[in-house]
């Protein structure tokens, strides 16, 4: 019995490493057992393989039995839930949203800026957000929340007890899941209209392009200086605007970046990764909680006005926030003709 159990966490945290979901997980645990229910009925007593997987088949019928119950009251709950919400198929109106969706962003499609056409712009759009921790779990609900279509998120880590003070995308119950997966679950739970792609690993040179290049907008709320200046040389490469922020103890600040449009890239203006020990971790110097919530709804704000082409940008422009003493500054930033990334030939990859 001892063996089934072991191959039973097996099957579970190989696919939480793979980031495939509860469900399908549950499921092949169900399919172990129901393989141990016929092993037991189909040995002879004392076969060396039925007395690995205990000797008594009723126990392992009533596990699996009550495994079916368990996950048919589910899907009855899951059934009378949609039902309630009014999450029935509906019909579609000339601009192909349903009569849910248009009282759903309706407070969007009053909005002179945006209206239908801006509202159908964000369906229409593909965003990759990479993060999903501090900066990107606001960014993120957002983003879902405004009905964006599509909606990548990249990241490797799992969810810990110590990210819950600040990235609210996330939930006690999913301590241990895959952050990609947890935030793909909350965003789908918030607005089912939209399709989210999770990619559960870190961003390298390898894969950059072939990711990005699918995205018509980037959000980068890395912590990280290697891979904030690789998505800006990817992002410049493929002539692809990027959002970026950043964030230490009480202070953020974003910029949007797109060299293609004659604004500055991200190594236009910080050239240069400073000294780590000059800049340390939210680990090492902390971080006031509310604080990614209020920059990283600005990244999703920004994200809604370069879509739909509300407003004025932050494109050439670094906006600073200062939690601790309510300030807010702006200054700008202009193109470099030496740098290293966007200066001269487009960069190759």
């Amino acid at each position: 019995m001892t063996v089934v159990f072991v191959m039973a966490a097996v099957l579970w945290g190989t696919g939480m490493a793979m980031g495939t979901p509860k469900r399908a997980r549950w499921t092949m645990i169900g399919v172990l057992v129901a393989a141990v229910v016929v092993i037991q009925l189909a040995l002879p007593d004392g076969h060396p393989l039925r007395e690995a997987t205990g000797s008594d088949v009723r126990l392992w019928a009533l596990l699996l039995g009550l495994g079916v119950v368990i996950a048919g009251y589910r899907q009855v709950l899951g059934a009378a839930r949609r039902k309630a919400r009014g999450t029935v198929p509906e019909a579609v109106n000339a601009g192909g949203f349903t009569t849910t969706e248009l009282d759903r962003y309706a407070r969007h499609i009053i909005l002179r800026e945006v209206g239908g056409v801006g509202q159908k712009a964000l369906r229409d759009a593909k965003v990759l957000v990479v993060g999903a921790g501090g900066l990107g779990s606001p960014a993120l609900q957002y983003l879902a929340a405004a009905g964006v279509g599509t909606i990548g998120v990249i990241d490797d880590d799992v969810v810990g007890n110590a990210n819950l003070q600040r990235q609210v995308i996330h939930s006690d119950d999913r301590i241990g899941d895959p952050k990609v997966q947890s935030a793909a679950d909350a965003m789908t739970a918030l607005n089912p209209f939209i399709t989210v792609r999770p990619y559960m690993r870190r961003l390298t040179k390898a894969d950059a392009a072939g990711i990005i290049k699918d995205y018509d907008l980037v959000l980068d709320g890395t912590d990280n200086f290697a891979t904030r200046y690789l998505v800006n040389a990817t992002c410049a490469a493929l002539g692809k605007p990027l959002i970026a922020a950043a964030l230490t103890q009480w202070e953020g600040q974003i910029g949007l970046y797109d060299p293609a449009s004659g604004a500055p890239c991200f190594a236009c203006v910080f050239p240069d990764a400073p000294d780590p020990d000059l800049v340390p971790s939210c680990a090492e110097a902390g971080v006031i909680g509310p604080l990614p919530g209020v920059v990283g709804s600005m990244m999703a704000l920004e994200a809604v006005k370069e879509i739909t082409g509300a407003g004025e940008g932050l494109r050439g422009r670094l906006l600073i926030y200062d939690g601790l003493y309510a300030q807010t500054r702006v200054i700008g930033a202009k193109k470099r003709a030496d740098c290293a990334v966007c200066g001269g030939e487009k960069m190759s990859i």
